[in-house]
């Protein structure tokens, strides 16, 4: 085992390789050299890119649980949920291709799955059947998973192309006969008012199945 080669630098060194290369270049190569080690000493802690991970995912996690705990007591489940929604997003944000890291991804911290027990006796008690409650849960992160990977896919520098999401340009392929859908496009807003809208809308959807 390479000396002073710990799972926590390994997984630390990843976020920073994240954040230069994006997923294309975090490799176990790459890793290996940013470590100064060869490859097979980072297989002593991880076995495959997969549970690296894993390990990046549940690191970004612990933040959003310490996110998460500083917020003041919601009133309900909408609370609990919208404060979530924001702390996950700022997290995944942190990160260059943060969102396309998490998704598909498991915990290793079973401490982090057991945060939501507390969540779960409330809302059921408050009239929520488990499977509604933990339905509502994992709605929101995948509306926050899918929102970040396009917000983080839009955001990116492209030399190659850099009109590539230009309005104009867009009007132009789109033709003649369809002034609303060119005056949506301009309509557009990323970032948090669009964000903020649309997980009004995903909340709006859970209390209109009776989720008070």
């Amino acid at each position: 085992m390479a000396k002073g080669i710990t799972r926590e630098r390994i997984v630390a060194a990843a976020l920073e390789q994240l954040d230069e290369t994006g997923m294309e270049g975090l490799t176990v190569r790459s890793l290996a050299a940013r470590l100064d080690v060869r490859p097979p000493a980072l297989y002593w802690h991880l076995r495959n890119k997969q549970e690296l991970l894993d390990e990046m995912s549940t690191t970004v996690m612990r933040r959003v649980a310490d996110a998460v705990a500083l917020l003041p007591p919601g009133a309900g489940w909408r609370d609990d949920l919208a404060g979530y929604a924001r702390a996950l997003r700022a997290e995944l944000l942190r990160h260059r291709d943060g969102a396309r890291t998490f998704s598909g991804t498991r915990l290793t911290d079973p401490g982090l799955v057991r945060l939501k027990e507390p969540w779960l006796e409330r809302w059921t008690a408050a009239g929520m059947t488990l499977t509604e409650a933990d339905d509502a849960i994992d709605l929101v992160v995948a509306f926050v998973v899918g929102f970040v990977i396009e917000e983080q896919e839009r955001s990116l520098p492209r030399e190659s192309d850099p009109d590539r999401y230009s309005t104009a340009r867009r009007d132009e392929w789109l033709g003649e006969g369809v002034p609303l859908v060119k005056q949506a496009g301009h309509l557009r807003d990323d970032g948090d008012p669009r964000f903020e809208r649309h997980l009004a809308v995903v909340l709006d959807g859970v209390a209109a199945r009776g989720l008070r």
